[in-house]
């Protein structure tokens, strides 16, 4: 009963505007706006100016980046709906990748305490993970996703048509985050993520195999929304992987979401094998395929100390704790593996020697 719910929001979509008008049609002329940033907007958004202006849509353009992830553009966001006469009965619809769904997803659900918003993710990352599951926010105080709301959209179209103008580093960073859903819960999954072809890339049989990822996400969410248990599964990598990507940031080397995610499944593989009995001889495979894809994030033994309290700011954390998802085998997780200091530091010279 409960994954049909949040199973119906999600439309693979082949034909954009009419499915979009099944939406509209539900809400006042007038009160449906649209938010969208800078390089979306000239690559896609630009050819919906008739269909947005029979609808009487007014758009808001947030500029590109994660460093534009920050309340100033959630403000404006709010400032444009007010301004526009925004109600309780407007739907804001967001086309974008994670950064602009998570913060536009985030200025819906609070202005006059929450209005509809439909999502449209437009890269491989949101469409298989930050379109999914409901989390909202923006970054803050130099960390990522600190503020925020859980808030599910009335509907997600997934699109591939979108993943064409995106470049191969954006497409191979989503494409991490399909590889954390194989190891999490599906060997299949994962069989044919090994079998993909980046070079000649099939958009129909890519929109079959986003849906095979979404559906891994969507298997934990609807068993827990709020993330109190199962859904910490999907924090595979991202424990070490949100401290590698602030890192990046510090250093003025920022890295994209799923390669820092990537580099950091390989270190919690390490943990697993020490911790839960992963076998080695799988995690030595897994690590050399995605050291072969994303290649390797280079650290100094001087920055684990930071990279450690990185980790100790984690919002998964608990009573101090740092709290790791970790696998005893693939499809099969370990959630609240709370791993020694001393271990973090090992498997962070591990990394560092491969």
């Amino acid at each position: 009963m409960g994954n049909s719910k949040i199973y119906s929001k999600i439309i693979y979509s082949r034909k954009l505007e009419q499915e979009l008008q099944a939406y509209i049609d539900n809400y006042p002329k007038g009160k449906v706006f649209l938010a969208t940033e800078e390089t979306v907007d000239k690559l896609w958004v630009a050819n919906l100016d008739n269909f947005l202006a029979e609808n009487a849509i007014k758009k808001v353009v947030i500029p590109a980046g994660e460093r534009n992830k920050k309340i100033g553009s959630v403000e404006t966001i709010w400032q444009f709906l007010s301004e526009n006469e925004g109600d309780r009965k407007s739907l804001l619809i967001n086309i974008g990748g994670g950064m602009l769904t998570d913060l536009a997803g985030f200025a819906a659900s609070t202005f006059k305490r929450g209005i509809d918003f439909l999502n449209v993710p437009t890269t491989l990352l949101s469409q298989v993970d930050a379109s999914v599951g409901g989390k909202t926010g923006f970054n803050f105080n130099g960390l990522k996703n600190e503020i925020g709301v859980f808030k599910e959209p009335v509907a997600v179209l997934i699109n591939t048509d979108f993943l064409k103008t995106i470049d191969r580093n954006n497409f191979i960073s989503g494409f991490a985050e399909m590889i954390k859903h194989g190891l999490i819960h599906s060997p299949e999954h994962l069989a044919e993520l090994k079998d993909f072809d980046f070079d000649n890339i099939d958009y129909d049989l890519l929109q079959e195999i986003i849906r095979h990822s979404v559906n891994v996400k969507e298997y934990f969410v609807a068993n827990d929304l709020t993330e109190n248990n199962i859904r910490k599964a999907l924090n595979f990598g991202h424990t070490v992987g949100h401290a590698f990507e602030s890192l990046a940031m510090k250093q003025n080397r920022p890295v994209l979401h799923g390669y820092a995610v990537a580099y950091a499944m390989i270190a919690e593989l390490f943990l697993s094998v020490k911790m839960c009995g992963f076998p080695q001889a799988d995690c030595d495979k897994l690590t050399k395929w995605m050291l072969d894809i994303y290649g390797k994030f280079e650290i100094e033994e001087t920055d684990f100390e930071a990279l450690y309290q990185l980790m100790t700011h984690d919002k998964k954390n608990e009573s101090g704790r740092i709290n790791f998802t970790l696998l005893p085998k693939i499809g099969e997780i370990a959630i609240n593996q709370n791993c020694s200091k001393e271990l973090i530091l090992e498997a962070l010279q591990f990394y560092k020697n491969l």
